[in-house]
């Protein structure tokens, strides 16, 4: 039978830790757990000896302690990941030219009509994960390939680690059927209580129920799951994704409540989204800040600007005319800022009315891409506020900051 498309996802394999393992041979076959270790702390990921102990990602560290007390933590190392994650997808696009990154370690690729060149599903598979494999030094990832996005995605994590899974069209209803219901795409910690009160524990569960009777437990979503437990996802692989956001949270090693203070850490953020939307020639229409609080309920509130803007000082002035808007007076575990409806600088603008407010942002424009030549030449660091000098306040020292730009 000849597919009417090949989707291969590949996800890395507990990606952070296995880097860490990779790069310091000492911590091979032991339980890594990457995060900072502190009563604060947030597991990032953990090695599969780690997994075995029931630690898992976004885990506090203080849990992750308590369940594997010989535990190894690493502090994250993001440029690292960063630059092995580029040789990552280099090597997916060695197959295909339409490669869709989910995140620094994962992807969907098209493999459609490739079959003359790398052979069966199966054996292209196995050409992705060598092709990972060489491009990284001995990272291994697991690889799923089906007909649609949601089966290869499935498929990917099936036989975790270092594993490849092909489920053929005709065969995938009934590989999803025995499934429990949180496979299902969109299916997250609020959904799955909702499915099985409705008396869906499988995949097969949701299939075989009726349109009705999906409708009157899920609503709308319903039909979306209907379609997934039926093998019909025909969304294509996105080889250039819309850069919609970017963002920059920080935990931070004591709560806050004062605007003071978490205008302090927005500030931290603002520099940093706007250095990365200057490298990366972008401006954003909007800003959102988000806030947790030490009951770990998050809060959100955003706002368009009056121009699209790389400025990080329009960034933070945004963001702090926003904590007005908050209703929950914390105190905050962390703060973040972020940056949404983004575009190419060279994309047409309209331009303000408000010169003298113009000629201001202009001055302050020269002068953040002055501090961006110097962290070019010597190194980030090398010119800091005059307020953040000795202080850091977060459990990391950076955060990933997952935006798909590139």
């Amino acid at each position: 039978m000849t597919w009417p498309r090949i989707i291969a996802h590949a996800d890395m394999d507990a990606f952070y830790a296995s880097v860490e393992q990779l790069d310091d041979p000492s911590l091979r076959g032991k339980p890594v757990i990457v995060g900072p270790r502190s009563k604060r702390g947030v597991v990032l990921t953990a090695s599969y000896e780690a997994r075995k102990y029931g630690v898992k990602s976004a885990m506090p560290a203080v849990e992750a302690s308590r369940r594997c007390p010989q535990g190894i933590f690493v502090p994250p190392r993001f440029e690292r990941y960063q630059s092995l994650s580029a040789a990552i997808m280099k090597a997916f696009s060695q197959f295909s030219p339409v490669v869709e990154p989910l995140s620094l370690d994962e992807a969907f690729i098209d493999m459609t009509g490739a079959e003359g060149i790398f052979g069966s599903a199966r054996q292209m598979a196995e050409l992705i994960r060598q092709a990972v494999f060489d491009s990284t030094g001995g990272l291994t990832a697991s690889v799923g390939i089906s007909s649609s996005k949601y089966v290869a995605k499935v498929a990917s994590d099936f036989n975790k680690p270092d594993a490849v899974t092909v489920v053929a069209p005709e065969e995938a209803i009934e590989w999803l059927s025995p499934m429990p219901v949180s496979r299902l795409w969109g299916a997250g910690p609020k959904t799955v209580p909702r499915l099985e009160r409705a008396g869906l524990y499988t995949i097969g569960d949701v299939r075989l129920a009726t349109d009705e009777y999906l409708r009157k437990h899920l609503g709308s979503s319903g039909a979306h799951f209907k379609r997934l437990a039926t093998a019909q996802d025909w969304r294509p692989v996105a080889s250039r994704r819309t850069a919609r956001s970017m963002g920059s949270d920080r935990t931070l090693v004591d709560d806050v409540s004062s605007v003071e203070e978490i205008s302090y850490f927005l500030r931290r953020s603002a520099d940093k989204l706007g250095e990365r939307l200057r490298r990366k020639g972008y401006s954003a229409g909007g800003v959102r800040v988000k806030l947790k609080n030490n009951r770990f309920q998050s809060f959100s509130r955003q706002a368009l600007l009056a121009a699209p803007s790389d400025n990080a000082r329009v960034l933070f002035d945004t963001g702090v005319s926003l904590l007005n808007q908050f209703d929950d007076r914390g105190p905050y575990r962390l703060v973040g800022l972020a940056v949404y409806d983004m575009r190419k600088i060279d994309s047409p603008e309209q331009l303000g009315l408000q010169f003298d407010h113009q000629i201001s942002a202009q001055k302050s424009d020269m002068l953040e891409r002055v501090i961006d030549h110097i962290a070019d030449k010597f190194g980030d660091g090398a010119v800091t506020r005059a307020g953040s000098i000795g202080k850091s306040g977060t459990v990391a020292g950076n955060t990933p900051n997952l935006d798909f730009v590139d």
